[in-house]
């Protein structure tokens, strides 16, 4: 006895089987509904079933004549020759089922004349498959294209933004190290203290160097490291605040996000007073994003400054990314004079 499991019928063959089957109904419609009745839907249901047995051979034929002629006049008159001899095989064979079943009032065989009508009408039929077919050959082309269009503009998306995160690195370590040599001479014991921070940082940067987003968490503690770098530099003249709301600390945003920003409040808005400053960066929701302060009570924009004319890596750089990461205005990113005095950098993103 044989267990072998039945395997089950080709779903295209019975969805072919099924679509044939109701073009045959269709068309037969108005000739049941001058009295044909039953034979009417038979015969020409036949015909369909026909037309399906020959669609895999035409399909065959056509591919091996479009890699054989390139050219559309070779094409078509190689697709006319091929047309008549299939037409003439599905006729022949038509007019021998059916006379058989006994589905025609006249003898084909007797009346080849009969035939020409038939022969025409099925050569129209061979001409709409042989469209369909080319049709579903573009499409399919549009289709790979399209996806080859997708990945070459995420590949795009990819090198520009490893391209702007290596801007970030190097200027990121170069002020860190100019800060820790600052104080190396004469405060030897802040300055070891402020390797080990910079070793947390550059461990942090190499463990997201292929990530291109990290929880608003992650972020924070990062630029925790940054900003004890630069209260060891400044002691008192710096004071920093973060306050984020439970609800977006696991917010998606960029890696290195944050530290250009406050980097930018801290070296532009209050080093250059004697006084010092604060810098506040905050986080909450609104609605369906997440919205990102740093806020600082520095000296404020130097007159008729402009965003889109910065020329400030950490500014030029946050733009760029957001608008390569979150393209069709899904971010936003502006940088103003804050109302309490000082600068206010703003950014919403999709919370995620």
């Amino acid at each position: 006895m044989n267990d072998s499991p039945v395997k089950p019928r080709n779903p295209r063959t019975l969805v072919a089987i099924l679509a044939w089957t109701a073009a045959g109904g269709v068309f037969a419609l108005p000739y049941i509904l001058r009295g044909g009745g039953v034979d009417a839907l038979l015969s020409v249901t036949i015909n369909c079933w026909l037309w399906g047995l020959l669609t895999p051979l035409i399909r065959i034929l056509h591919g091996r004549l479009a890699a054989a002629f390139r050219r559309p006049l070779p094409l078509l008159a190689a697709h006319a020759v091929c047309g008549l001899a299939l037409t003439a095989l599905y006729v022949a064979t038509a007019a021998a089922v059916e006379s058989r079943l006994g589905l025609l009032a006249w003898n084909p065989w007797a009346e080849p004349l009969g035939l020409l009508d038939w022969f025409y009408w099925a050569m129209l039929v061979y001409c709409v498959i042989i469209g369909a077919l080319t049709g579903l050959t573009y499409y399919r082309r549009a289709l790979v294209d399209e996806l080859q269009i997708e990945r070459l503009k995420r590949g795009f998306v990819e090198a520009q933004l490893n391209t702007l995160r290596t801007q970030l690195d190097p200027h990121f370590l170069f002020n860190a190290l100019n800060g820790i040599s600052a104080c190396v001479e004469h405060e030897p014991r802040v300055a070891r203290r402020m390797i080990e921070h910079l070793g947390d940082l550059l461990r942090f940067t190499l463990d997201t160097r292929n990530r291109r987003e990290v929880s608003l968490a992650d972020e924070l503690e990062f630029l925790d490291h940054y900003v004890e770098l630069h209260r060891m530099r400044f002691a008192e003249r710096l004071a920093v605040t973060v306050s984020v709301m439970p609800d977006v600390a696991h917010a998606r945003v960029p890696s290195l996000l944050l530290q250009p920003l406050v980097e930018n409040a801290i070296r532009h808005g209050i080093s250059v007073r004697a006084s010092g400053g604060s810098v506040t960066v905050s986080a909450r929701r609104v609605g369906d994003q997440v919205e990102i302060r740093v806020v600082d009570d520095g000296v404020g924009l130097p007159p008729g400054w402009k965003m889109d004319a910065a020329q400030g890596l950490g500014v030029k750089v946050t733009r760029e990314r957001l608008a390569a990461m979150y393209p069709s205005g899904a971010s936003t990113f502006a940088v103003a004079p804050h109302a309490g005095g000082g600068t206010e950098a703003k950014i919403v993103l999709p919370l995620t």
